[in-house]
């Protein structure tokens, strides 16, 4: 696998600022955009996420090439509507990402101080002001698992809770109550057990995915045949477990 150049192309930035222009000119001069707010394009938001991910799932680099570009836009849009309220803007909004991965990412952007990762430093080699809460995230982190990549998914919900203070007083406070049932129960069982996972030996990827893939037939097999709606039935177990003391203890 080719690995990625380390600083955006200029036609890549050049692209982005042409893609801003013409989603402010859409929303000037256009009568459907000009009428949308989040509420109405979150939806399709969510549709083209879902294309998206079909494009991947197929494997179809021309596919996933225009699907990326409908998701880019949602994106762009979004963050206009945010700036049309002084509450955001697309540099804010790729400011505060920069600044979640950083800060979460301690064993890749604390190795050398110099690097240039952000805006604000100068050309590469500038030292760069360090994000809100990184040192405390390495601190947190030294001498754990940083080099596999369970325990760096690990390592990234510590960060969450005890630098960011998310899910400090409610660990399923951050979860979204309106995802896909299995998405959700796989969130919130995260939530409720985030040491937990994968552990003891296991099978090949294609092996261990053909045998959860017939597990949930099934499960889906028994719920056609007692007229139970596996959505909801799947949905209200996992609320069981947000509901439960401890979790799934």
């Amino acid at each position: 696998m080719a690995e990625a150049p380390e600083a955006p192309s200029t036609a890549a930035l050049a692209a982005l600022e042409r893609l801003d222009a013409i989603t402010r000119r859409l929303r000037r001069e256009c009568p459907w955009d000009r009428e949308q707010d989040e509420r109405s394009i979150v939806p399709h938001t969510v549709e083209e996420a879902y294309e998206l991910a079909d494009a991947a799932r197929r494997g179809d680099d021309a596919m996933l090439l225009d699907e990326l570009g409908d998701v880019l836009f949602q994106v762009v849009f979004l963050a206009l509507l945010l700036e049309e309220r002084d509450a955001g803007s697309l540099a804010g909004v790729a400011e505060t990402i920069s600044a979640k991965l950083i800060r979460r990412h301690p064993h890749v952007f604390g190795k050398d101080e110099t690097q240039s990762v952000s805006s604000e430093a100068g050309q590469a080699g500038a030292a760069r002001r360090m994000v809100p809460g990184e040192s405390e995230a390495r601190e947190l982190l030294e001498g754990a698992d940083t080099e596999s990549a369970r325990g760096v998914l690990s390592n990234w919900d510590r960060i969450k809770r005890e630098v960011e203070g998310r899910g400090e007083d409610d660990p399923f406070a951050d979860v979204p109550e309106n995802l896909p049932a299995l998405l959700y129960a796989r969130k919130v069982l995260r939530r409720a057990d985030p040491e937990g996972g994968v552990s003891g030996e296991r099978a090949s990827r294609d092996a261990d995915e053909a045998r959860v893939g017939d597990l949930l037939l099934a499960a889906v097999a028994l719920s056609r045949r007692l007229d139970v709606d596996p959505e909801l039935a799947l949905r209200a177990a996992a609320d069981g477990v947000r509901e439960r003391p401890g979790g799934l203890g």
